[in-house]
Parts: structure tokens; C-alpha cells; sequence
């Protein structure tokens, strides 16, 4: 396993723009393939990161799983232990997905349901730039889209090497499931971005 060195200078260059703020908050995402670092956007979606940081600190992330990868499109995780056993959530969080923040390679967001406000703690990040899930407004009205809330700033290796692996069926999914169990160990927040592991 090599070590990825994340330089804080660097980092502030391409994290969201309340890296430079003191509010400042970074998500390290421990999985079973490596670790990334998530620069969270708490100006842009404000109660979007607050329910985040809520969930992680209580552990809700704890031995669950990425459940979903879709090749060149996203990995999903945060909702199901490595049973498959579906985890007990509060109340879902409004929509934030026009704050401006686009669907771009590396984002971080808020998986939801066909309800713009059904969002609880399933997170997903964007392998590609992904457009089609972005916030629009055109003649008739807003088209809803996902709220984005950070950025990987580190381990975009291990998002990658996580979206290149076999899938198929498992648990209640027909397809989309990691045919080898990735397990998200925790995730854990602070105010400074650390240096990460790569992916294995």
C-alpha cells in the first residue's frame, strides 16, 4: 500500500470554498480498498453537511458497505450493513441541490428517491462528470437534481480502483452490488485534511 501525501496548499486549490473558511470540514471515508478524504461544503449545504457529520459521529457508518457501483458513473455507500440488514434513519433533509455545486468528477452528494426531499444518509461520489444530475431551472421550472455537499480532495485512486470492481447481484439488488464485499470500517470528521492511504 502506498501513502498519499495530501499538501494542504494543494488540497485548498481544488476543495470547495469553504476550505479557506474556518468552518472548515473534512470527511475521511475508511474502507476496506483505501481511504479518501472529503472536503465538505457546509456554506453551500449547510444542513445537508449537518446531517452527515451527525450520522458519522454517531457511527452510522460503521462496518456498513458500498452497495453500488456503477462503472464510470458512481459508487454509492452509507446505507446497509455487510448483511445487507438496510440501517434505521431520521427524519430525511431538505433539498440543497441548488446551491450551485455541480455533479462533477469527485463530488460528493446525497443519493435520495424520486423526492427531491427524501434525502437521508446514502451518499454517493461521481466518477465522471455526471450533468444529467445536476440542479436545472428551464422554462417551465426547476428540474431537481442531487445535492452536492464536498469534494474527495485525496484517494480519488481509491474511488476509482472501488468503481473498477466486478459486480452483480446481492442482498435485495439484482445488479450494481460489489461481487467482493467493500466495507466503509468508519468515516471520521474533522477540521484538518490528513494525508490518506491508497487504494491496495
Amino acid at each position: 500500500m502506498r501513502v498519499l501525501t495530501t499538501l494542504i496548499a494543494a488540497a485548498l486549490m481544488v476543495a470547495p470554498a469553504c476550505a479557506e473558511d474556518a468552518a472548515a470540514l473534512y470527511a475521511t471515508v475508511k474502507t476496506s480498498k483505501g481511504d479518501f478524504v472529503v472536503a465538505l461544503d457546509p456554506a453551500a449545504a449547510p444542513q445537508t453537511v449537518e446531517n452527515f457529520v451527525q450520522y458519522a459521529n454517531a457511527g452510522h457508518y460503521d462496518r456498513s458497505i458500498i452497495h453500488r457501483v456503477v462503472a464510470g458513473y458512481v459508487i454509492q455507500g452509507g446505507g446497509y450493513s455487510r448483511f445487507f440488514n438496510e440501517r434505521a434513519t431520521r427524519p430525511a433533509v431538505p433539498y440543497e441541490g441548488d446551491n450551485g455545486l455541480k455533479n462533477v468528477r469527485g463530488a460528493f452528494a446525497m443519493a435520495r428517491t424520486s423526492d427531491p426531499n427524501s434525502a437521508t444518509s446514502q451518499w454517493y461520489v461521481n466518477l465522471q462528470d455526471n450533468a444529467k444530475l445536476d440542479h436545472k431551472v428551464d422554462e417551465i421550472g426547476p428540474i431537481y437534481g442531487y445535492t452536492v455537499f464536498g469534494q474527495v480532495i485525496a484517494g480519488m485512486d481509491v474511488v476509482d480502483a472501488i468503481g473498477a470492481v466486478e459486480t452483480g447481484e446481492g442482498g435485495p439488488f439484482e445488479t450494481e452490488v460489489p461481487v467482493e464485499q467493500i466495507l466503509v470500517e468508519r468515516v471520521d470528521v474533522g477540521n484538518e485534511p490528513p494525508a490518506v492511504a491508497g487504494a491496495q
